[in-house]
């Protein structure tokens, strides 16, 4: 409740743990190596050094920068990731964990970690194509979250964003959050509302 109006439900299913003798998945999408990929906060100092960059897109720079964020965040594409050049699709692919250490015993917290960040890149995928989109508005009005495997979300997670579908300003979009040993931990999914415009005058970030 905020302001004694309900603006979140959510249903939550238990499961002990169970051994099954078969399983499958999807195939965990190649990617190079978080190590070799510059973090969001380097990224942006990079951009901040561009003579290109618009004043305003410079202010919104300096804010993000001055922002204490708890997770450590690696685009695999950053040009795409900040909409500086359109995506071929509606995809991103960005590794991913939370700033320290969480008690490797406590699974939950690791679970409310990786909820938390799992809603840092759904929205950002479904304008991927179109960098010139203006957004006025956007609100997440679902967010599913299954948990398949035991993970650490203070480790390096590979997240899988793709938006099979946007129309009539509400966007799709699947998530997956891989370990670094190719198993699938958590499947997400997410309806977001989008409302904005095309700007052609902010081709470039």
């Amino acid at each position: 409740m905020q302001k004694g109006n309900a603006i979140l439900t959510m249903m939550v299913s238990y499961q002990k743990t169970e051994y099954m003798p078969i399983e499958n998945q999807f195939i965990m999408p190649e990617a190079p190596p978080p190590e070799s990929l510059m973090n969001i906060e380097h990224l942006l100092r990079t951009l901040l050094s561009r003579s290109d960059l618009s004043d305003s897109r410079r202010d919104y720079v300096t804010k993000v920068l001055a922002q204490e964020m708890p997770i450590e965040i690696k685009p695999v594409d950053p040009f795409i990731y900040y909409k500086m050049v359109p995506g071929t699709a509606p995809r991103a692919l960005l590794w991913m964990r939370v700033r320290g250490n969480i008690d490797e015993n406590d699974r939950n917290l690791h679970r409310c970690a990786c909820a938390y960040i799992s809603d840092i890149a759904l929205l950002r995928t479904a304008l991927v194509p179109y960098p010139n989109f203006k957004m006025t508005f956007a609100a997440s009005l679902d967010h599913s979250m299954w948990f398949h495997s035991p993970f650490r979300a203070d480790e390096w997670m590979l997240y899988e964003c793709e938006s099979p579908r946007l129309v009539a300003n509400r966007g799709l979009i699947h998530g997956r959050v891989w370990k670094r040993d190719g198993t699938l931990a958590v499947s997400v999914a997410q309806e977001a509302l989008i409302r904005g415009q095309i700007d052609n005058k902010t081709s470039k970030l």
